[in-house]
């Protein structure tokens, strides 16, 4: 999966960019720029969009590159 696949999966589940950027309460122009990847999803924005999604779209999908440093719990190894 792509880095961008994810942010536009949420997107499309929400009704677009607009309507996830209003539900996160943030500007449609910070989404954007989560799309073509000028800023990372910030870790507190990825909590709230797996929380909106359902589960659909994780925290781990959002940031698969640092997930386990803002989320360690969720790693299989910490489960040991």
């Amino acid at each position: 999966m792509n880095h961008f696949a994810p942010i536009e999966k949420a997107c499309t589940k929400a009704g677009g960019l607009s309507a996830l950027a209003r539900a996160l309460g943030v500007a449609p122009s910070t989404v954007h720029q989560w799309l073509v990847r000028d800023r990372p999803v910030p870790p507190k924005r990825c909590s709230a969009i797996e929380r909106l999604m359902g589960g659909e779209v994780s925290r781990k999908d959002l940031r698969p590159d640092d997930w386990t440093d803002y989320w360690p719990e969720l790693s299989d190894r910490s489960m040991a």
